[in-house]
């Protein structure tokens, strides 16, 4: 193969060597066109002029479905196989027996190696083994450019070349036009075959040693406290110690094959396999694998601590994210986000809206079809993917985009100006921060303070438990940004989906439901008191508003206040200065306190509506799971009463209240909270000049009238309904 000849002399060559060593009467060679077709390259037994003549169609024959399975296909009388397709030209009339194997790559099949003999038989197993490592080396071989230099061979798939649009959901609102990156970029393996099957078998006990010590040692101590990553992470245990994935590996390299080449050839069949079952759990445990295997290749090759160096235009591919996954990359190269699953509500897509990063989220079977550095249009306005685009698309895309440039430069022209609705209600716009990026952007975005500042980032980032003086150095920090706009810190909101692997908690089966938020820091309070400490010193004279997520109940906000005063008359004791003025408030995210607000709003300075979990709560829909979190509208009458309850308690007490979940960054929901009488809306830095031209073009008074007739409504939605209306209003949303 690594000689100078014609490379058909080559396949040739190949077809004869693998025929007679398996003492096969037929041994061909299938490759697939761009066109999706699967033409005969070479064969040794079939008609020779059949060579590049007889194609098969997607799914057509048994090198078809062999194709389309991506695994072996072993007949004793293939032509009495129901997908059996006779093509007169190859004269395959008088064999029976075939044994067919994909060539895979990346998981892909990019062709088919097929043997045949005239006797009813069936191959043994070794046999389908052999054949197996055979058409990996030949995969390689096709992939790398070996057998392509011919100028037949050019229009060979080895990969996903074709342009694909690929629907998704919109995640976070832009547009983005770059390079796909691998948010797991696959360690290229250089040797296929081992020099010394013993050395080889040797270095790779010892990676998966190694890899089974690893998870080992992220799980030791740790039982019950990462929520639910907790099972992600038992689960590579398990499989890093399965018997059935031990012995693959181990096999194949007994078969002469270097340990990474081993690692892909495992990968190839369980992608193959897994990825056509019908259980959807089943073919998601693909991508565990595909971890694993990941893993264990960084194991072997020693890159895992390699720095990530992007391109000027990356658009990142994952299938999911954690809620800091984002911060390890360069943000000022970031374009766009693909996810194969993730929600709209999830903590990670909550970081790329405030970092202003198109993402459009559940696009199927993303990772498979798309190449490092393939050319990527992130549609995030439509919910889009487009992968390797056609020129006249990148041109309708660029156009659009320039048109966002405009809009965002007619929001920036906005950027001090008032937002005054027409009939004269000023309307407060906040922004939500939590990153250090977030504080050099406030002025820029005309926002009139911090809203809601989620102090768990900075422990998330970290990799220990942040002490008292890094934590005080944060919040001086972000109160010498906002100079003097305010700024409402919300305590640790943990638990849930943000686990920390240094604070230990108990497994929960329900965790949305269970320890978390200030849950959490009344039963450790020495935690939340640090936390209350480090921002009292940062305070030093200036106005301090604290706010506790997810209080349940009044019995539970008292407790927590009661530490504030408890840290504050530590503080006075020790001739510390104290806070110009301290106030204390409460999110509104448990539906129990819709029912108990005359009890709890006295005792409070001010409120917070959070949307995100009031929302999950009130339907019973987890918002971090894509089955059911668009299941509900929030622009749906029960939402929109318990909306204006809540308004209306605050009005009666003169309770200030705000708005700080999703929906007060998005231009038509912001239009409904306005037309409910919310004046205070704190949103994601990007969704600030385009709620200000709504709240501008807006007469309240009409959208007050025009709403209280919707929410009487039977229906599950009415998000058409004041669509019509702001249209009607001549509302810009």
């Amino acid at each position: 193969m690594a000689g100078t000849r014609p490379t058909q002399s080559k396949l040739d060559m190949v077809v004869r060597t693998i025929a007679g060593s398996m003492v096969a009467e037929v041994c061909s060679i299938y490759l697939r066109r761009a066109s999706g077709e699967l033409e005969l390259f070479a064969t040794e037994g079939l008609e020779p002029g059949a060579v590049h003549v007889t194609r098969l169609k997607q799914g057509e024959g048994l090198v078809g479905e062999i194709m389309r399975l991506g695994r072996p296909l072993n007949l004793s009388d293939a032509p009495s196989h129901p997908a059996f397709s006779y093509r007169p030209e190859t004269g395959e009339d008088p064999f029976h027996a075939l044994l067919g194997v994909p060539l895979l790559r990346g998981g892909r099949a990019i062709g088919v190696l097929v043997v045949q003999n005239r006797t009813s038989r069936t191959y043994a197993e070794d046999e389908v083994e052999d054949l197996q490592i055979i058409a990996m080396v030949l995969a390689e071989m096709v992939a790398t450019g070996d057998l392509l230099s011919h100028e037949e061979l050019k229009d060979v798939e080895i990969a996903p070349r074709r342009p694909e649009r690929l629907k998704g959901s919109k995640f976070a609102d832009g547009l983005a036009f770059g390079v796909a990156v691998l948010h797991e970029t696959p360690v290229a393996v250089g040797r296929l075959l081992a020099d010394d099957v013993g050395a080889e078998e040797a270095r790779l006990t010892t990676a998966i040693a190694g890899l089974q010590a690893q998870i080992a040692g992220m799980l030791e101590g740790h039982e019950g406290i990462l929520g639910p990553s907790y099972d992600v992470l038992e689960t590579y245990r398990m499989l890093a110690h399965s018997r059935s994935w031990n012995h693959s590996l181990q096999e194949a390299v007994r078969s002469g094959l270097t340990a990474e080449a081993a690692v892909e050839r495992v990968r190839s069949e369980h992608r193959a396999s897994l990825g056509q079952a019908r259980d959807p759990y089943i073919r998601e445990r693909v991508h565990d694998l595909e971890d694993l295997n990941d893993r264990l290749l960084r194991h072997l090759t020693g890159n895992g601590d390699k720095v990530r160096v992007l391109p000027d235009n990356a658009i990142l591919i994952a299938r999911n994210l954690g809620p800091a996954d984002l911060l390890e990359y360069d943000r000022t190269k970031l374009r766009g986000l693909l996810l194969e699953e993730g929600s709209s509500a999830s903590h990670a897509v909550i970081v790329a809206r405030a970092l202003d990063i198109p993402c459009v989220g559940r696009v199927a079977g993303l990772r498979d079809r798309v190449n490092e550095g393939d050319p990527v249009i992130v549609d995030a306005e439509t919910g889009e993917a487009y992968l390797r685009p056609r020129p006249d698309v990148v041109k309708a895309v660029t156009a659009r985009m320039g048109i966002r440039a405009e809009r965002r430069a007619e929001f920036a022209r906005l950027r001090d100006t008032p937002a005054f609705t027409r009939d004269g209600v000023k309307v407060t716009l906040l922004m939500n921060a939590g990153l250090a990026v977030d504080l050099d952007i406030l002025a820029e975005t005309g926002a009139e303070g911090i809203g809601l500042f989620r102090t768990e980032f900075q422990f998330m980032v970290s990799e220990d438990l942040p002490r008292l003086t890094a934590q005080s150095d944060l919040y001086s920090m972000v109160l010498d940004a906002a100079g003097s706009l305010p700024v409402v810190f919300r305590t640790l909101d943990l638990g849930g989906d943000k686990v920390l692997p240094y604070l230990e908690a108990e497994r929960e089966d329900n965790p949305a439901l269970g320890w978390r938020a200030v849950r959490m820091g009344l039963d450790r309070p020495a935690l939340l008191r640090m936390q209350l400490r480090a921002l009292i010193a940062a305070a030093a004279g200036r106005p301090l508003q604290v706010m506790f997520p997810l209080v349940a109940s009044v019995d539970e906000f008292r407790a927590a206040r009661a530490l504030v005063e408890r840290e504050l008359a530590w503080a006075q004791r020790r001739g510390r200065p104290a806070p110009a003025r301290l106030e204390v408030g409460a999110m509104v995210e448990a539906p129990s306190l819709l029912w108990h607000l005359d009890a709890l709003l006295p005792l409070t300075d001010f409120v917070s509506v959070g949307t995100n979990d009031l929302m999950q709560y009130l339907f019973a829909a987890d918002r971090g799971n894509p089955r059911v979190s668009d299941r509900y509208d929030p622009l749906s009458p029960p939402a929109l009463r318990a909306l204006k309850a809540i308004r209306e308690a605050c009005r009666d007490t003169g309770t200030p209240v705000s708005v700080c979940g999703e929906m007060a960054g998005k231009p038509l929901e912001a239009f409904a909270l306005v037309a409910l009488g919310f004046e205070r809306l704190s949103m994601p830095p990007a969704g600030i000049g385009a709620v200000k031209q709504m709240v501008l073009s807006c007469d309240r008074e009409a959208a007050r009238r025009g709403i209280d007739g919707l929410l009487k409504s039977s229906g599950g939605s009415v998000r058409g309904e004041i669509e019509s209306l702001a249209r009607k209003l001549s509302v810009d949303v």
